[in-house]
């Protein structure tokens, strides 16, 4: 985030992740309110853990913010928070197995792109993490433009939103974490491996 300082998506030496998006109505940035942005690093400076991390967002002010939702996660499990602008963020640990996040809550059919791709990515071959992601490479490449831009992932720019990037992070339970990135739109831009320090 070259205006704010901040970043969507981020994963600390201990492994864990924290991915923040925006929820229904809250597109662009306030003159009254801090970057969302911010939210990743502050979940995972320090954190041991994804429930460490779970806890710090817990604690903020979500005022300070427009409405945002907020994927937590490590080797053990996952969280998902969301902010709506006032009192604390609502936090709560994912179950196990496959869940999709977008401006809503979790697996919420009424978000057109989750009713349309949550079906797809559990009929596809999961990832492994040191293997092949192909499968989940090609649904993010999809942009379904015939289906409209509120189901797509790939979304192209418009009125300066889209997608810019794209990445695919496992977290095995032995071995080092595995992330993959296209510097582009996935549609037209390959995933390759990130190198991680450590």
């Amino acid at each position: 985030d070259r205006t704010a300082g901040g970043t969507w998506l981020a994963m600390n030496p201990a492994g864990v992740v924290a991915c923040v998006l925006t929820r229904p109505g809250s597109l662009g940035p306030a003159p009254d309110k801090r970057s969302r942005g911010v939210l990743p690093l502050l979940a995972i400076a320090d954190a041991p853990s994804a429930a460490a991390a779970a806890e710090a967002i817990a604690g903020l002010d979500a005022g300070d913010w427009r409405p945002f939702n907020i994927v937590l996660a490590d080797r053990a499990g996952a969280w998902f928070g969301k902010g709506l602008g006032e009192g604390r963020p609502q936090v709560v640990s994912l179950a196990p197995g496959l869940a999709m996040v977008t401006a809503h809550d979790p697996n919420d059919l009424t978000s057109p792109r989750t009713a349309r791709h949550l079906p797809r990515f559990q009929a596809a071959p999961p990832p492994k993490p040191a293997g092949d992601w192909l499968s989940w490479e090609t649904l993010l490449a999809d942009g379904g433009y015939e289906h409209g831009l509120n189901e797509t992932l790939c979304v192209p720019p418009l009125g300066g939103f889209g997608t810019v990037s794209s990445s695919l992070i496992g977290l095995p339970r032995r071995g080092a974490p595995v992330w993959r990135f296209a510097p582009g739109p996935p549609d037209r831009t390959r995933f390759a491996p990130v190198a991680l320090a450590g």
